[in-house]
């Protein structure tokens, strides 16, 4: 089994961002929730996951009710055992994320 992780950094400010609600989905199963600590982490959000197609949701309105978007989903694959860890990265207008390590 595979474990997730993620980590949201607020670029124009240059640091973490505190306090965004995450969900994991799968389908249209929700399969775990948290919330970035001051770190802007959330180091177990899931700690197995079996190969296949996963969603995460970011609730950024939480965090800066200002951003141009009020939510991020990243829809990505596991398709082998290893730790998976997706960052978000945020600004007012624009977002990015990647594959971590």
């Amino acid at each position: 089994m595979s474990s997730l992780s993620t980590h949201v950094l607020d670029t124009a400010l240059g640091r973490p961002a505190t306090g965004v609600p995450v969900r994991l989905y799968r389908d249209d199963v929700e399969l775990a929730s948290g919330v970035t600590d001051a770190d802007g982490r959330i180091a177990e959000l899931a700690p197995t996951l079996a190969r296949g197609t996963y969603r995460l949701w970011f609730d950024v309105a939480a965090y800066n009710e200002q951003s141009f978007f009020p939510e991020v989903s990243v829809t990505f694959t596991v398709a082998d055992e290893r730790h998976y860890h997706v960052p978000l990265l945020l600004s007012p207008f624009a977002f990015s994320t990647y594959r971590g390590s």
